[in-house]
């Protein structure tokens, strides 16, 4: 009994050790993977570059800075218009391009300015969108390709196998399965990075347009829209 157990063990630590000495090369069964792991391998650098892209330029400094609105309503309520059009020339931001058109447009009505500033405001949104898009087709497409370099590949293997003798050779088999399986694992390895990126993006562009319709709203409000009074009532009942 003491014997059996004690060759069971050492079996288990024979078994052990070569496990650790065949450890996984991720690098060179990636390089086995086929095309489709190439194929992957060009979407993880559109993810990249665009991931590093938006992080760079999509922030709120782009889209409503901090401090702009308190600088431009002293310069309003004073008519210094000139001062006010230099201070938003300066600033390259979605909120500063909105403010322009309002004091460029300051002799419309509420209506008029309303809708461009609106208008201007959902273009600019939908352009900082649409550059983040890639990020949704890398994490779509990857995982597909490598489901499809796996198909590929384990189609190849089991034909190496009708063809080779395979049934008394296992380890043909395994290697086989190996390389094919490390298309599936290289396209997750890029999708969901991928797909964390573009709902934190997508969770970013909601905070900045929440923001920038507050801001947009309160001087719309404030500057265009005609205060109650004794002589608005005058006027709409005078006839």
């Amino acid at each position: 009994m003491l014997r059996k157990s004690a060759v069971a063990v050492l079996s288990s630590f024979t078994l052990m050790q070569a496990a650790r000495a065949e450890e996984i090369n991720y690098v060179a069964q990636a390089s086995d993977g086929g095309i489709g792991v190439l194929v992957i391998f060009a979407l993880s650098i559109l993810f990249l570059g665009v991931t590093l892209e938006r992080l760079v330029h999509f922030r709120a400094k782009a889209i409503v800075p901090e401090g702009l609105i308190e600088r431009v309503k002293p310069l309003w309520d004073t008519h210094e218009y000139g001062q006010l059009q230099a201070l938003l020339n300066q600033e390259n931001s979605t909120l500063a391009r909105v403010i322009g058109f309002m004091v460029k447009h300051r002799a419309q009505g509420y209506a008029i300015v309303s809708a461009g500033a609106g208008d201007i405001a959902s273009i600019e949104l939908r352009q900082q969108q649409q550059k983040a898009y890639a990020l949704a087709i890398v994490a779509t497409v990857a995982p597909i390709v490598g489901l499809l370099g796996t198909v590929l590949g384990m189609i190849d293997a089991f034909h190496v196998i009708a063809y080779a003798d395979g049934m008394g050779n296992p380890a043909l088999l395994a290697g086989g399965i190996s390389k094919a399986l490390i298309n599936t694992a290289s396209g997750l390895a890029v999708a969901l990075p991928a797909l964390g990126m573009h709902h934190f993006f997508r969770n970013r562009m909601a905070f900045f347009s929440l923001k920038l319709e507050k801001h947009i709203n309160h001087l719309l409000a404030e500057w265009f829209m005609p205060a109650p009074g004794p002589s608005l009532q005058v006027v709409s009942y005078a006839h």
